[in-house]
């Protein structure tokens, strides 16, 4: 087979996704309105779900296995679709499969910066500032309104919103799917909700190209 007939060959293969659950789904879903011809293969290790309770060498190691799952599978392209597994991996993904364009995602805080106009922002993450424990599994369990998630909204933002609040950065791509309920949660404040999960998608198109 020449060079040719391989390059083609490759641009065939589907492009991977994987995350510790369902949250990649919310990038998943703006690569696909960016790229609409191509396929994609779907890994969310929810048996292992969530990452970010783990010791960094667990969450490494249960990345890499996901990823190898992936590679077995026949991929051209990888989006580390989780925040935790990038912090944790990315890095040594890149370096250990140089040939594969690798993107990870990282808490929107970029542009939640560059819309600023001065006023608070506010990082929902699993750690300080608004430690988030526990709302993924909302996600996970499908549980995306109601009143128990409102109380935690009450419990985990309550104490830090003030008037001068204006952009949310959803640090964990589950949190996209919570939006409406949170949008319900925060009423008429003028808050801007952000996620990475468009500029993820860019990212992975660019370096696919």
């Amino acid at each position: 087979m020449s060079e040719t007939d391989k390059l083609q060959e490759k641009q065939k293969l589907p492009i991977g996704f994987m995350d510790s659950g369902l949250g990649g789904l919310s990038v998943l879903r703006e690569a696909i309105k960016l790229m609409p011809k191509e396929d994609f293969i779907y890994y969310g290790d929810s048996l292992h779900a969530p990452y970010g309770v783990k010791p960094q060498a667990e969450i490494r190691d249960l990345t890499f296995a996901v990823v190898e799952k992936l590679l077995d599978m026949g991929i051209k392209g990888l989006a580390v679709a989780c925040n935790t597994a990038t912090s944790a991996a990315v890095r040594l993904l890149r370096n250990t499969y140089p040939e594969l364009p690798i993107v990870g995602i990282e808490p929107a805080v970029k542009p939640a910066v560059t819309e600023s106009h001065g006023g608070r922002i506010l990082v929902m993450a699993d750690i300080v500032p608004v430690q988030c424990d526990g709302l993924m599994e909302f996600v996970e369990h499908g549980d995306l309104d109601g009143q128990e998630l409102d109380d935690y909204f009450a419990e985990k933002l309550s104490p830090v919103l003030t008037d001068d609040t204006e952009s949310i950065v959803l640090g964990c791509t589950h949190y996209p799917f919570l939006k409406k309920e949170l949008r319900h949660f925060l009423g008429d404040r003028d808050i801007h909700l952000i996620d990475g999960s468009l500029g993820t998608s860019r990212e992975l198109m660019r370096r696919l190209k």
